[in-house]
Order: C-alpha cells, then structure tokens, then sequence
C-alpha cells in the first residue's frame, strides 16, 4: 500500500532552511517530515505530539452552561 505523503505549506526545513520542501507523512502510528531538498527527516510520537500542541495553546476563557 502507497503512503500519502503531503506537502506542509509554509514549512522551513530545520537543516537547509529551504522553505515549502517538507513532506508529512505518518508511518506505523508516528508523524514523520521529510525534505525533499536535503533528505533531512524528524519524527515524532502522538504524545510528543500532544505535549507540543497543549504548550502553544491559550486558554481564554472556559464555558460553564447553566444545568
């Protein structure tokens, strides 16, 4: 079965500084990028995943609806 690999927009590879090179792609459960300029690749577990995405969020405020 082929992957689907998808183009991250925007995305800067962290080693050739090339910028829209990074391809997403996930393998066995974990998130994989890879840069088609360098070959450069990182991956990462859904738990690093989850911890990195609850250290950017805000919280502005929290919704209480009357029971």
């Amino acid at each position: 079965m082929k992957q689907k690999k998808r183009f991250i927009a925007g995305a800067v590879c962290p080693k050739c500084k090339a910028q829209d090179s990074l391809l997403l792609f996930f393998q066995a459960g974990v998130e994989n990028i890879e840069c088609v300029d360098c070959g450069h690749t990182q991956s990462q577990t859904s738990a690093q995943v989850k911890n990195a995405s609850k250290q950017a969020e805000q919280v502005i405020g929290l919704f209480k609806p009357d029971a």
